[in-house]
């Protein structure tokens, strides 16, 4: 999958006039759709938190906390500018099973322990491992995501007094109505005016137009009063008064580490992957680069913060983070004020917060899905391989009906696999008379997925008696190749015939152990190495 692929679908959905270059310094204007931007993202961030604090079964403070401290210390210390933070649904399913069985006390715990590994992990540099995940699975991988955020939306569109049945008459259609002026105004606002940011400009006026009505569909308060209302000193944890109170943390013994352990181990990974490859994703919209083992730095720092303090942690927000950039951010100063106005709503304004409507945010978030989804992979997809194609459409499917980390990790299986396949399958070799010897041109990689297509591309029986096997357009990458060489070795050796190794690396002559006295040594023998040593000297091979 050509990596101009999916830079071309991320400068689709940019806004090119809004691209800011990593020299170019602040200005006035630059800073207001800074911080308008950040406002937006606020909004949007309210009903989100409550949504996942409700899914993962803990108080809505929980998920503002999480979505304010994890917004802003990533927005100051994170990998990239323009990237959003907050509490996430990918990691409040996994949570909801450990608070329905433990307490929200080992919830805390288990943040600050997925913080803990997230640091550890960053400082192990281990996020340049993102690389590997291959475009097929990042196409997929935006496309699910999409979709969750999609059918995210319309739990909205259930009673909020009774939350298992679906809005029915004027209150279904006057939801539909609001939704899809929202989205009207979002995409005709920029062909008026830049000067406010769409998203924020759609939820402003039909927030006014609910309110000037006196429509009657859901708000955010509907949403926030299931799990008691947005308060704005109420302390939920019985500590003493205060907007952040320390959190009950689970006693830190051996009983509670071997608890919170796994789980922690989960969501450090969920988190990891979601944020660098929504990292991936803005990088490529907004041509910034690198940044990932600071990334994870980041996140981590924030879940152990957030931990202590009473919040549910939390990773990068792919949702958010379209919302950011697509509405003019492209700095840090962004992400923190949609901080600050985030905890200015939970202090001050939660009682105006409650008054917007959920519809003008269902908009905001479809309009959303239609930026995210990688409408032209539906194009390519018979263009492209069978197996891109494939797993372009697996983890798609995975993400929406298991979760982002299962789905990643599925797609880079298989990829890997298709990749290992084929390269197994150029294996071959071209034979030549030289000197009365009979010369194999060896041609393809030598590695586990073709050591068996290599040991069957001689003709052992009816071979002459001195045959050359010539490496230099093949490379030896494993154990498993060292071992074909020396099967073929040991072959011609019992039928009596002499055979020579040429244009084998240096450290593939101190490896092959039954093998190595054949090789003929040359000036131009390559200089790769292969990742064998530690099988050698322990030894696994040469084991005849």
């Amino acid at each position: 999958m050509p990596r101009a692929l999916l830079a071309r679908y991320a400068a689709r959905i940019e806004r090119p006039d809004l691209r800011l270059s990593q020299s170019e310094e602040l200005t006035p204007n630059r800073i207001k759709i800074e911080v308008l931007s950040g406002l937006t993202v606020a909004l949007a961030l309210v009903p989100e938190a409550v949504a996942f604090a409700f899914v993962a079964g803990v108080h809505p403070l929980v998920g503002l906390y999480a979505a304010f401290l994890v917004g802003l210390i990533t927005a100051v210390i994170g990998g990239r500018p323009g990237m959003i933070s907050g509490a996430t649904g990918a990691l409040a399913v996994v949570m909801v099973a450990l608070v329905a069985k433990h307490g929200v006390e080992y919830l805390f715990a288990t943040v600050v322990l997925m913080g803990i590994l997230q640091v550890f992990a960053g400082v192990m540099h281990w996020g340049k491992f993102i690389r590997l995940v291959p475009h097929p699975v990042m196409l997929g991988f935006v496309n699910g995501l999409a979709i969750v955020i999609f059918l995210a939306q319309l739990t909205q569109f259930k009673n909020p007094d009774n939350p298992e049945q679906w809005l029915t008459g004027l209150r279904l259609y006057s939801m539909l109505g609001l939704v899809g002026l929202t989205m009207l105004i979002i995409w005709g606002m920029p062909k008026l005016t830049k000067v406010i940011p769409a998203p924020l400009a759609g939820i402003g006026i039909v927030a006014g137009i609910v309110i000037a009505f006196g429509i009657n569909v859901p708000t955010v308060g509907d949403l926030a009063s299931i799990k008691g209302g947005l308060p704005s000193f109420h302390n939920p944890f019985g500590t003493g008064e205060g907007i952040y109170p320390p959190a009950m943390l689970a006693p830190f013994t051996l009983e509670t580490l071997w608890i919170i352990l796994p789980y922690a181990v989960i969501l450090a990974a969920i988190g990891l992957i979601e944020s660098l490859l929504t990292l991936n994703l803005v990088g490529e919209m907004t041509g910034h680069r690198g940044g990932a083992s600071q990334e994870c730095i980041a996140q981590g720092t924030a879940n152990v913060v957030t931990g202590f303090f009473g919040g549910m942690g939390g990773c990068a927000m792919i949702g958010q983070s379209m919302i950011n950039v697509k509405s003019g951010g492209r700095t840090r100063i962004a992400g923190i004020a949609a901080a600050i106005f985030l905890l200015l709503f939970i202090v001050a304004a939660s009682s105006w917060i409650e008054m917007i409507p959920l519809a003008a945010l269902v908009g905001v978030m479809f309009m959303v899905v239609i930026g995210t989804f990688a409408w032209n992979s539906l194009t390519i997809l018979r263009r492209v391989p069978k197996t891109d194609a494939f797993v372009i459409l697996l983890v798609t499917a995975v993400t929406v009906y298991e979760d982002l980390a299962v789905a990643v990790v599925v797609g880079v299986i298989v990829s890997a696999l298709a990749y290992a396949w084929n390269a197994a399958a150029r294996i071959h070799a071209v034979t030549r008379e030289e000197d009365g010897a009979k010369v194999y041109d060896v041609e393809g990689p030598l590695f586990f997925g073709s050591s068996d297509g290599f040991i069957e591309l001689f003709d052992v029986k009816n071979d002459p008696d001195l045959v050359v096997i010539e490496f230099a357009r093949s490379r030896v990458v494993d154990q498993s190749a060292l071992q074909a060489i020396e099967a073929v070795a040991l072959k011609y050796e019992a039928e009596g015939k002499k055979i020579q190794l040429r244009h084998l690396s240096r450290d593939c002559h101190k490896l092959l152990t039954k093998a190595g006295h054949l090789i003929v040594d040359s000036d131009d023998d390559p200089d790769y190495e292969v990742a064998a040593d530690y099988s050698v000297r322990t030894g696994i091979l040469g084991s005849h």
